[in-house]
């Protein structure tokens, strides 16, 4: 890391030098999810050679952002998780995320969704002023990711698998932006098959006033 500065005495940049380089914050990202093993990090983020996720993990390390725990008996594994410190990014890439999401557009051919990063997504465009007085269980199926998000009261709890008792299942793929966006009408969405829904249909439209992603700006449409 020490060969790899800006030369600039700025907090901004001293961060930059930390968690910018490639692949660095999406490992963080999913280590925000939960503690992950290094097959779970590698498996969620596929495109990544194993000697750059060796190389980010050392780094990562090395600043203070994570460390490495074993599990007690009888699984015995290690385990990376984030540090005190690591977490305090957590409001950071929930902000870039949304921000981020404004600009995404339609997904690439090799474009994938994993768990973590649907969670992080619900996450990063929960509103919680929205959900206030609402109660209700959501299960999401994008493609072969499922998660649930539970919404009590402008509080989200959210995680991996599905939701017993949900009141809403919600099946769709790479549409789901559009239902969050309100380019795509969640009525109309059902009607034509974009969206299967089981439960009462009226919690879809609740779904997309709770999680929302802002509209993008007309210089990232054209």
């Amino acid at each position: 890391m020490a060969g790899r500065t800006y030369g600039q005495f700025c907090g901004l940049s001293r961060a930059l030098e930390i968690v910018g380089e490639r692949w660095a914050l999406l490992i963080v990202r999913d280590l925000l999810v939960g503690p992950r093993r290094f097959t779970d990090l590698r498996r969620g983020l596929p495109k990544i050679p194993t000697n750059i996720l060796s190389s980010r993990l050392k780094e990562l390390e090395h600043t203070g952002i994570v460390r490495r725990r074993v599990l007690p008996r009888p699984a015995a594994s290690v385990v990376y998780e984030l540090t005190e410190y690591g977490r305090e990014l957590d409001d950071i890439v929930l902000r870039l995320g949304r921000w981020g999401a404004r600009a995404l557009g339609e997904p690439g051919p090799e474009d994938i969704v994993t768990p973590d990063s649907l969670i992080m997504a619900l996450r990063s465009t929960f509103g919680a002023e929205a959900a206030r007085g609402t109660r209700v269980g959501y299960e999401l199926h994008v493609g072969e990711v499922v998660v649930h998000a539970r919404v009590d009261d402008g509080v989200l709890d959210i995680g991996e698998g599905p939701l017993a008792g949900a009141d809403l299942v919600l099946e769709t793929g790479a549409e789901i932006r559009c239902l969050m966006t309100g380019e795509l009408d969640p009525g109309e969405a059902v009607e034509s098959g974009t969206v299967r829904v089981t439960g009462d249909p009226a919690l879809l439209n609740r779904f997309t006033e709770i999680f929302r992603i802002a509209p993008a700006p007309a210089a990232v449409l054209r």
